[in-house]
């Protein structure tokens, strides 16, 4: 078995090995992964975190062995927490801006090893806060399909960040996060940090949200956005109907 790790601030994770297919999700700095097969500029993957397998390009990441991937699978590394991190790279004397979530592989006092090169980190990493003020840090933040940064989120990336962030692994896909913690039966028993899922005509889960105190939900539709939710589903102040039909209310802690 060959693994890897992510030696750039962010790269694609793309469903065909092909620069122009769906970006299905984002693989961050630090994050490690399995590596299935190779491609002549493309490698496909299964990530670490979430089982999720896509294509990468070859000039994305570094080699990581087998016993430093075990040890850290072990001590998870420590992650950063602000929108962005600097991180400054001392063989090319270049900068990196490392997004929220990032994993700091081998971390003594600042310097972290990504393969062979070592990173400097420059200023304050940021601390774990609450779920509802660490989604908060993610409003405005454009809708981008597959995205999990500030710069760029999709709804389930969205809500596998925050949680991440607050030391609470979850999948990466709505309809994989639906079948994960424990159901609640009702909006009137539902409490802040809750997940709601929402369905289409097909009954198919498509979408998700962190469900805040006050009948409120924020969630990651066009933007990530505070709005309205009732029994029957996300309430849109700009378009003046509901726009999301309630599916379902897990609890993850």
């Amino acid at each position: 078995m060959e693994y890897g790790i992510c030696n750039l601030a962010v790269i694609p994770l793309r469903a065909l090995p092909d620069d122009r297919s769906e970006q299905v999700s984002q693989v961050l700095f630090g994050e490690t992964f399995e590596i299935k097969e190779w491609a002549e500029r493309w490698v496909k993957i299964v990530t670490t975190t979430d089982n999720y397998t896509g294509w990468i390009g070859r000039l994305q990441f570094a080699m990581f062995g087998h016993v430093a991937y075990k040890s850290q699978q072990n001590m998870p590394p420590p992650l950063t927490y602000r929108a962005v991190t600097q991180a400054w790279k001392i063989i090319d004397n270049s900068i990196l801006y490392l997004p929220a979530g990032s994993s700091l592989a081998g971390l003594k006092g600042t310097t972290c090893k990504i393969g062979n090169d070592k990173f400097e980190i420059i200023g304050e990493i940021g601390e774990k806060e609450d779920i509802a003020t660490t989604a908060k840090s993610f409003l405005n933040a454009p809708y981008l399909w597959g995205g999990r940064t500030h710069f760029g989120i999709d709804c389930s990336g969205f809500t596998q960040v925050v949680f991440n962030l607050n030391k609470i692994k979850i999948k990466r896909d709505a309809s994989q996060q639906a079948l994960e913690g424990e159901k609640v039966d009702s909006l009137n028993n539902a409490r802040l940090g809750d997940l709601a899922f929402f369905n289409n005509t097909e009954g198919r889960v498509t979408h998700v949200g962190i469900l805040l105190n006050g009948g409120q939900i924020i969630h990651a539709s066009g933007k990530v956005k505070i709005d309205p939710i009732d029994n029957d589903g996300i309430y849109s102040e700009e378009l003046k109907r509901h726009t999301h039909n309630l599916h379902s209310i897990r609890r993850f802690f």
